[in-house]
């Protein structure tokens, strides 16, 4: 009995499983016939507007923004509005927290180019007989020494490099009882070589404290050459330092290339360091050029000073966060007297050259117009005094930057009946 009951459950359990295979099979049949239906009907509204899908829904997009063109014009003047009143508030904000950011611990060191002597005998030695050992103590370290003010031994140089070899040279020379030449030339390539060392260590450290730890080791030493140039009277490792602390925390907040502003403002004033002719923007983009630094950096140098327009929000941060570090109060100083003088003495140039009436410096020395007697020479003899004055003031001068000598020749013949 048992198994009869058995045989009719799996009899219904057959037929109820047949019967829903049947209704899955006419289901499926149902699916096909509305999307075939579906495509039919697309396919005619499709034939009745002329219009792909796509052309619909951009259709459709384009009506909707008709419709409310007017509310959309007033959110946008509104939005203006609003980042009109705010954005000078908000760029106030970002340059004081960009300063407080940028304000360092460094304590610059001025270059020293006066060396204390305890007594007039230790001068003497220091001079030797017949003036040898100061002729051979010139030669070996290429700087001027002045021997007239007493207890003091003056040096002068442009290069600040050679000032602070000559400066530790001759500190030890007083200490050394064989002032000779050949030991002052001895003590002068030992004190070279320790101050190669001071500059690639202080080189590395400015890197590392703002850092930058990928730059190539020649270009680490030719850095660590700030710790020995000031410009105005502002040590240029402390501005190279302060600058790149504000230009990165400026360009964080903007939410640009926070590495390209870094590196730029590290490197913007790095041609002040190398000798050669030209600007310091000029030499430091074909040093940089040389070490295959990327071109968004490089174009940070270049555009620093505005020589070029701006390629990037990145340039403009550099050259901002340069101008903040160098206009702040206090950062920068020129004796008066000093710079008057200079002024004069690049005018006094020019003016003895035959053929120039006046002459008149400009921008702080970096440039200088000449007024020509047009009697006197033709336009190709001016152009070449123009660059026979622009040779001399470089050579005889520490003008900071390019000097622009602009020539004027100009003449006039006036017809009158009276």
């Amino acid at each position: 009995m048992a198994n009869q009951d058995l045989i009719l459950l799996e009899k219904k359990l057959l037929e109820r499983q047949e019967k829903l295979e049947q209704e899955r099979e006419y289901l499926e049949r149902e699916k096909k016939h509305i999307r075939e239906k579906k495509d039919e009907y697309v396919e005619k509204l499709q034939k009745v507007a002329g219009l792909t899908s796509e052309e619909a829904r951009t259709e459709l997009l384009k009506e909707i923004e008709e419709k409310e063109a007017a509310t959309l014009a007033r959110i946008i003047k509104e939005r203006e509005e609003e980042a009109k009143r705010t954005a000078d508030k908000k760029a106030q904000e970002i340059v004081v927290e960009s300063m407080r950011h940028g304000a360092v611990a460094y304590i610059p060191e001025y270059t020293v180019s006066i060396v204390r002597i305890p007594d007039e005998e230790i001068k003497g030695r220091i001079i030797g007989k017949e003036g040898r050992n100061i002729r051979a103590f010139e030669q070996a370290t290429g700087v001027d020494v002045d021997l007239d003010e007493e207890g003091v031994i003056r040096l002068s140089s442009f290069d600040q490099v050679r000032r602070e070899i000559a400066r530790r040279s001759l500190e030890k020379l007083i200490k050394d009882s064989r002032v000779q030449p050949f030991r002052i030339e001895e003590i002068v390539e030992e004190t070279r070589g320790e101050v190669e060392r001071v500059m690639f260590a202080e080189g590395e450290k400015l890197a590392h404290e703002v850092g930058v730890f990928n730059l190539p080791t020649d270009l680490i030493g030719v850095l660590g050459r700030a710790k020995f140039r000031t410009s105005f009277g502002q040590n240029l490792t402390m501005h190279l330092l302060e600058t790149t602390k504000i230009g990165t925390h400026i360009a964080e907040e903007v939410g640009v290339d926070v590495n390209i502003v870094r590196i730029g403002c590290l490197l913007h004033d790095i041609g002040k360091v190398v000798p050669g002719d030209g600007s310091h923007v000029k030499l430091g983009v074909e040093l940089l050029k040389k070490y295959n630094i990327p071109q968004a950096i490089v174009d940070c140098v270049a555009q620093h000073h505005e020589d070029t327009p701006f390629s990037s929000v990145e340039s403009v941060i550099v050259h901002v966060a340069d101008a903040i570090s160098g206009a702040r109060p206090g950062a920068r100083y020129e004796d008066v007297e000093e710079y008057a003088t200079r002024l004069t003495e690049m005018e006094s140039i020019a003016k003895k050259y035959e053929g120039v009436e006046d002459a008149y410096a400009f921008e702080a020395g970096r440039e200088l117009r000449v007024i020509i007697d047009p009697g006197k020479l033709d336009d190709p003899q001016t152009t070449l005094l123009a660059d026979k004055i622009r040779e001399e003031v470089s050579k005889s001068m520490a003008i900071p930057g390019e000097v622009k000598v602009t020539a004027i020749r100009e003449f006039r013949a006036v017809s009158s009946n009276e």
